[in-house]
């Protein structure tokens, strides 16, 4: 059985779903692998590494006749009709924005598996995706603050006088969050955080930052994302955050739940509350955004002299540990769902619907969409 990976051809896009680390252990599987020339080109996989480890280095097309196919970015309507019926595709699935490719999809008798639905749960942890790549998101966001902010982050003591720490809040304390406020607190910035499930006030102490306790209820959802806010929770959220917000130097926010609008945290009102020269990163900018104003893959300066960074691809500005990590996150649903080569035996698939995590990340299956 042969797995391929394409190029990628998002704009923007610098990611690769397989590393040449992870080649050996899925050809000790039985697969044979094959990879698009240049697909690694941005992630410091050039073709050399690939032939070494012992995968295909194909120049043109690499989807007709495979069996599994890997990506970071869905596979396009066009893509999917190349594929064979019965072939398998895994990627950053999305089934509110890739309705077409999964309709290609299922119309081509392709299963589509997307790593947006990996259940968050215990022997998932490994093929969690989105933990991996927001692990990427919330430090690249620390280093963008510090690099857009006339600041320094941390407490000097020179000759010429003492240099004051840089005041950051992060908004949103998941795995992206977490990560912002860890980078921060390296760089020498105090850092205060705030989030609708207050039960990880003890995880952001952990990493020496202060929570920010607003006395409200809780908004803890299942599977570690918070639940949505009404509109009356959401003012009377805002109107406490402002005092917090006016007083930092930079903001990060990290609040997006896949599938669903980013929740709005910070108004326009609340933005121009900053002083000149404050710097806001928001990271759920593709997806509606955290703060108004904000538009992804832009940099603004509001009247009052505020910057806002939207966030856009941002994974893929570190696209070397992303790719690492995305490519063992793909190895090990692929492992779940492999019949290993055994004696005489060739690899096979076991596609098991009655298994929790193919279940949830299956969109396609059979000729037919799935409701996951």
């Amino acid at each position: 059985m042969k797995v391929s990976v394409p190029r990628e051809i998002k704009a923007g896009e610098k990611r690769v779903a397989l590393v040449p680390d992870v080649i050996n252990k899925l050809i000790k599987l039985g697969y044979e692998v094959a990879i698009e020339s240049g697909a690694g080109s941005h992630s410091q996989a050039p073709d050399d590494l690939y032939r070494s480890a012992g995968a295909s280095v194909i120049s043109g097309d690499v989807l007709s006749g495979a069996d599994v196919v890997l990506s970071v970015q869905p596979l396009t309507p066009e893509q999917m009709a190349k594929l064979k019926s019965g072939a398998v595709t895994i990627s950053f699935l999305s089934p509110t924005t890739a309705v077409d490719s999964i309709d290609a999809a299922a119309g081509a008798g392709v299963t589509a598996l997307s790593m947006e639905l990996i259940p968050r749960i215990s022997r998932a942890q490994s093929m969690d995706a989105l933990t991996s790549q927001a692990l990427c998101a919330g430090y690249k966001a620390t280093l963008i603050g510090a690099e857009l902010s006339p600041r320094f982050f941390p407490l000097l003591m020179t000759a010429a006088g003492t240099v004051t720490p840089a005041q950051v809040l992060v908004l949103g304390a998941g795995v992206a969050g977490l990560q912002a406020i860890a980078t921060a607190r390296r760089l020498g910035a105090v850092v205060s955080a705030y989030d609708v499930r207050p039960s990880s006030a003890d995880e952001v102490k952990s990493m020496g930052a202060t929570f920010i306790d607003l006395n409200l209820e809780s908004l803890a959802g299942s599977g570690g994302y918070a639940k949505e806010m009404s509109e009356e929770r959401t003012k009377q959220q805002q109107d406490l955050l402002t005092p917090y917000i006016a007083k930092s130097n930079v903001v990060i926010t990290t609040a997006a739940v896949p599938g669903r609008q980013a929740p709005r945290l910070m108004t326009k009102a609340m933005v121009d509350a900053m002083t000149p020269g404050s710097v806001i990163v928001d990271l759920a900018a593709e997806t509606g955004g955290n703060v108004e104003g904000s538009v992804a893959g832009e940099t603004i300066t509001t009247d009052g002299g505020v910057i806002i960074w939207g966030g856009k691809d941002v994974p893929s500005a570190l696209p070397f540990h992303a790719s690492s990590l995305y490519s063992r996150n793909l190895l090990n649903l692929l492992t779940l769902i492999t019949v290993p080569a055994k004696d005489e035996a060739k690899v096979g698939l076991n596609i098991d619907f009655e298994d929790e995590i193919v279940k949830a990340s299956a969109l396609t299956h059979d000729g037919s969409r799935r409701s996951s």
